[in-house]
């Protein structure tokens, strides 16, 4: 909603791409499904944290796509970023159980951005992403994408 998710996401896309003979789909949460987790042979999660938890977008996908995907996923690699106002933690938790759920594989410890939004100010406001996040967020893509490239995951 305020764009911080948005532009790592972009960014790790962008990152991603940069892998020859990968073919990188960025997606909505509200526009992804089930079909979409099972065509794919790894998966880049990014999203905020709301209130101390996913974000009820990212939740609801969590929700339509679980147990059409529950089986069918097993030993698929993941990453995750969170972008969080101040901890990030307890949305990082529930998504990676979900995540084991599946039986994804963890191929690198999940990310939190924390952009220090504390008042309802800073919390509406646009976000910003520094360089450093993003450049971190297109390394994160790129290595998942080399991954499945070089057939290491």
């Amino acid at each position: 909603m305020t764009g911080g998710s948005e532009s790592l996401a972009q960014a790790a896309h962008d990152g991603a791409a940069r892998v020859q003979d990968v073919d990188v789909l960025i997606l909505n949460a509200a526009e992804a499904s089930a079909e979409h987790m099972l065509r794919a042979d790894g998966y880049l999660f990014v999203f905020p944290e709301n209130l101390a938890a996913i974000s009820g977008g990212m939740k609801s996908f969590f929700d339509r796509s679980y147990y059409p995907c529950l089986g069918a996923l097993n030993g698929r690699p993941y990453v995750m970023i969170v972008c969080a106002g101040s901890d990030g933690r307890n949305a990082v938790a529930q998504a990676e159980r979900i995540a084991t759920g599946w039986r994804l594989r963890q191929i690198a410890p999940s990310v939190i951005v924390c952009t220090l939004a504390q008042t309802k100010d800073e919390i509406l406001a646009p976000k910003i992403i520094d360089t450093a996040d993003l450049s971190s967020a297109a390394d994160l893509g790129e290595q998942l994408a080399t991954g499945l490239q070089m057939g290491i995951y």
